[in-house]
């Protein structure tokens, strides 16, 4: 005999409880599905990643609206904070701020002493960083031919 704390699952609800139940960070509670919350052992197994799919690290690295506009001014040749902040795009100078953090973290830039010798710090792209060339090219090519009005940035 079924209690009223027992909840009824419909026929909808069994199928995607059948396919959380492969993923040990799921599971079906009074409150539907929640995620389970991980140990200390798990987070630090997986390096802060949310899944081992290669896509879903490098979004967590440069996934969001300003990251990749970032690197593509350090290809363009911008080194200095305030060559970032005169971006088309306008990018929030506390935005900036972190993403060159992120970016140093995860070894895509680093951070130089200036050319000039004054004391603000330079940025260039590491190995790793460079390796996004192709992304941004292909990016740019999926721009100019399915996006009206885009254009490739000209004296760059």
């Amino acid at each position: 005999m079924e209690s009223e704390k027992t909840r009824k699952v419909t026929c909808k609800t069994k199928v995607r409880l059948k396919k959380l139940v492969l993923c040990k960070y799921y599971f079906f509670g009074q409150g539907g599905f929640m995620k389970k919350a991980e140990s200390k052992a798990e987070k630090g197994a997986g390096g802060g990643r949310r899944s081992p799919c290669p896509v879903a690290c490098g979004l967590d690295i440069f996934g969001d609206r300003w990251t990749l506009l970032v690197v593509r001014d350090l290809m363009f040749g911008a080194e200095r904070f305030k060559e970032f902040c005169h971006s088309p795009e306008g990018i929030p100078t506390n935005i900036l701020a972190e993403r060159l953090v992120r970016l140093q973290r995860h070894g895509v830039v680093e951070q130089v002493a200036a050319s000039d010798g004054s004391k603000h710090p330079a940025y260039r792209l590491t190995e790793k960083g460079r390796a996004l060339l192709p992304v941004l090219g292909a990016m740019r090519d999926w721009g100019l031919a399915w996006e009206e009005g885009t254009a490739v940035r000209v004296g760059a």
